[in-house]
């Protein structure tokens, strides 16, 4: 069997879905057994790609920058995919969208439809996109790979895809990550200006994140003399949030970082009093995961699929009521017996989420589709 997976997301650094990309790629490899593992992006700009996946070898265009080739695909239908990436028996899309194709099955992974259940928090251009594209996606594609149950379920009532057809593997962690010393987080904080107790969020400032209100909630925290940290670049249709923010009775004590380097992230996770997510809809999400990685406590939404990853690992909070959420968070400042119990939880929550599960489910779905 000759497979071939699509990684123009994981070219891109930073994005959730190359994140995803990336640390499914570089777990296949083992799976292969006498299987052929062929990756493919476009590569224009010449960027070269920042990570190795034994196994797997790469075929990358660099005489024709992508853009083009899918803004043919969008308006045109072509040329096909297998021109440019080669033949294979099954090919891997790994960005919501399937290419055309002349030959081969297909894998298309879509992580979730908030652009369906909250087109007012999507980004309007890659809304048009999504829906004029993904209804064909998933009727063409052989199967979905999705990252949580409730995407599942989701994708199968809102793009009517059997649910049969439908694959859940879930993301790894970085469960091997060097942990950052005290004395080099305490120090990289101090470099950030944080010298008081924090709440920390992580994640883009966008619609979806429900930034608002997770500022009147701090607004209502008076018992908490700390500070509110947002460590996440700006996204689409942010201006909104960034006047609540300046507009919060507390405005002095929010500070937003904006993107912040990997070992600042984890100084920042290792050192929060609380990790807060007051999410409205997630597929799967990595920052409270991560933040349980560093032995912090999560206080989240019941937000799509979080009460299904974060299990009892987390304490949430189903609805948006700022008395309740403020009520909620000054209780676990207070009890540190229970903040201590969702640590331990969180360290056994973050083991079933790892790579070379993931990257086993994905093969097995693989052979099943090539025999």
């Amino acid at each position: 069997m000759r497979v071939c997976v699509d990684i123009q997301a994981a070219v891109a650094q930073g994005a959730g879905v190359g994140r995803y990309t990336r640390g499914l790629v570089q777990h296949l490899g083992p799976q292969r057994g006498d299987d052929e593992l062929r990756l493919f992006c476009f590569d224009f700009k010449r960027n070269g790609v920042s990570f190795s996946a034994p196994g797997a070898t790469l075929r990358a265009n660099r005489w024709l920058p992508g853009r083009i080739v899918q803004r043919a695909w969008r308006t045109l239908g072509a040329p096909p995919y297998n021109w440019f990436a080669g033949s294979a028996d099954l090919y891997h899309f790994t960005n919501f969208i399937r290419a055309p194709l002349t030959r081969g099955r297909s894998v298309a992974t879509i992580y979730d439809v908030s652009f369906l259940r909250h087109a007012e928090a999507a980004e309007p251009g890659n809304l048009r996109y999504l829906r004029r594209h993904m209804r064909k996606t998933a009727r063409d594609a052989d199967a979905i790979q999705t990252i949580s149950e409730f995407s599942a379920n989701e994708i199968h009532e809102l793009l009517d895809v059997p649910r049969d057809r439908i694959h859940v593997a879930y993301p790894g962690l970085d469960h091997h990550a060097e942990p950052i010393a005290p004395e080099q987080a305490d120090a990289l904080r101090r470099k950030m200006g944080v010298d008081r107790p924090y709440l920390l969020f992580v994640g883009t400032l966008e619609p979806r994140k429900n930034l608002p209100f997770l500022f009147k909630v701090f607004d209502a925290l008076e018992s908490f003399d700390g500070l509110l940290l947002l460590a996440g670049m700006r996204g689409w249709k942010v201006e909104p949030i960034l006047d609540a923010m300046q507009g919060a009775r507390r405005a002095a004590s929010i500070r937003h970082l904006d993107y912040v380097s990997d070992a600042d992230l984890q100084a920042l996770y290792a050192g929060a009093t609380l990790f807060v997510y007051p999410s409205l809809y997630e597929g799967f999400g990595i920052p409270p995961m991560e933040a349980m990685l560093a032995d912090t406590p999560v206080v989240s939404s019941g937000g799509g699929s979080l009460p299904e990853v974060l299990g009892d690992a987390a304490e949430i909070i189903p609805d948006f009521d700022v008395d309740a959420w403020r009520d909620r968070i000054a209780t676990l400042l207070r009890d540190t017996a229970r903040r201590s119990a969702l640590v331990e939880k969180g360290r056994q929550r973050t083991a079933l989420y790892n790579w070379p599960e993931a990257a086993r489910r994905t093969w097995t779905l693989y052979r099943s589709l090539v025999s």
